[in-house]
């Protein structure tokens, strides 16, 4: 995503550094605290995400939470199950995947970047593929869910494209 010029790696590569905890209250502090840390221990420029699902009826929850919704120990099912809960009877299902990019260089905060694909969450699951809240969402203009959707259509859509697509624009802009 980041084209020519750029050598990409993961956490993958460098098993001894550190879990960083998400003990931040928005996906801003989230993926800054990650970034920050990482980037005092590796070389270079770090990128660092921090996503999930917000539905308005909920308050924006679960929001920072969405992984662990139902719990520490949740898992897609347990969380999709949770939220189906907590929406029944809901009829306003508006909501959206965010996702928020922090760029870091040697424990500096370089720039940040967020991307969202506004939807709505269905009352029963559909789909097999993608994961998470996948099979409960529809992004606007669709009638399938993320899950039926497939990579492609929804890579091509998703938040995390949406705030990819700033952080390129910032690099090629610095690198001018």
């Amino acid at each position: 995503m980041l084209g020519a010029g750029y050598e990409v790696s993961d956490l993958k590569l460098h098993p001894k550094l550190p879990v960083v905890d998400e003990t931040g209250t928005t996906f801003l502090e989230n993926a800054t605290l990650k970034a920050v840390e990482i980037s005092q221990q590796v070389p270079g420029l770090v990128l660092s995400d921090d996503s999930g699902l917000e539905v308005d009826a909920l308050g924006g929850d679960p929001g920072v939470y969405s992984s662990r919704y139902s719990g520490e120990d949740g898992n897609d099912a347990a969380n999709n199950a949770k939220l189906l809960r907590e929406l029944d009877g809901v009829e306003a299902r508006t909501a959206r995947f965010r996702c928020v990019i922090v760029l870091a260089e040697n424990g500096a905060v370089l720039a940040y970047f967020d991307g969202a694909v506004e939807g709505r969450m269905i009352h029963e699951l559909q789909g097999q593929g993608g994961f998470g809240y996948d099979p409960l969402f529809v992004p606007d203009g669709y009638e399938d869910t993320f899950a039926e959707l497939g990579e492609e259509i929804k890579n091509g859509l998703s938040h995390r494209a949406r705030a990819m697509d700033k952080v390129v624009a910032w690099l090629d802009r610095e690198n001018d």
